[in-house]
């Protein structure tokens, strides 16, 4: 059993749900990574997602984009992401990633690599499930999660469920990433028809910000996902004190 699907059984027993925060690794440097990765978990995360830079992310905001162009500024590369999962221990580790980077490093390699630092699971964000059993294939025991959106079709989330390991991302809202001050008014509504079709646990993320967020939420996911929020509390002052800034964001949500 992995760690992410020990948590989410974890969270079901105690009848919870979880946060998994999102960061973009290298951001404003790799060893703050790390210590925002601290801090994190200890204001509550309950996994981390590590965003792996790339020079295109199409499904992210203009702040993770914004990030994203700053690590690559300082030079970070899937090794970075590495060292940095190396230092983490005691919480789940996700990787983020578009499909571009992954085939350019090797699908076998990054697998490798991957679970021999730490990382539990991975998300290709640009990768259709409809292509993904070769891919999946090749990455082996790293376990894969799929996204589903609200335009997802029967026979796409019939698929999804189907293809992802341990749990499966569901994207709030139609368009990029990006904090909001409201859920969109049909995500509760869809919610409970998704969770009729699916086995996997839910995790809902894109604009996730607000502590009334979690509250409407928690009771129809097993997690949120927070992340551009956490990206502008990092970019929001200097290096020192991005780890109790991005803190402040999960504690806030939580209500901690």
């Amino acid at each position: 059993m992995s760690r992410v699907n020990s948590l989410f059984a974890r969270l079901r027993k105690e009848r919870r749900c979880g946060l998994i925060a999102y960061i973009t690794c290298g951001d404003p440097d790799s060893q703050t990574t790390v210590r925002i990765i601290e801090a994190l978990k200890d204001a509550g995360a309950d996994a981390i997602e590590l965003g792996i830079p790339f020079s295109d992310p199409i499904a992210d905001g203009p702040v993770i984009q914004a990030a994203s162009q700053r690590a690559l500024a300082n030079g970070t590369k899937i090794d970075d992401v590495f060292a940095i999962a190396r230092q983490i221990s005691d919480v789940p580790l996700i990787a983020f990633s578009y499909l571009n980077p992954i085939l350019r490093f090797g699908f076998e390699r990054f697998a490798k690599r991957a679970l021999s630092e730490g990382i539990d699971s991975v998300l290709i964000t640009d990768l259709p499930v409809e292509a993904s059993a070769d891919v999946k294939s090749k990455l082996g025991k790293l376990k894969s999660v799929f996204l589903l959106a609200p335009t997802s079709t029967s026979t796409r989330i019939a698929a999804v469920n189907r293809a992802s390991d341990d749990f499966i991302y569901y994207v709030s809202t139609t368009g990029v990433t990006g904090a909001r001050k409201e859920l969109d008014p049909a995500l509760l509504a869809r919610l409970d028809e998704v969770r009729k079709k699916v086995t996997k646990p839910l995790a809902v993320g894109f604009g996730i910000s607000e502590h009334a967020h979690y509250e409407a939420l928690h009771d129809r996911c097993e997690a949120i996902v927070v992340g551009s929020a956490i990206v502008r509390a990092i970019a929001d002052g200097d290096a020192a004190g991005a780890p109790d800034r991005a803190a402040a964001v999960v504690r806030r949500i939580l209500d901690n």
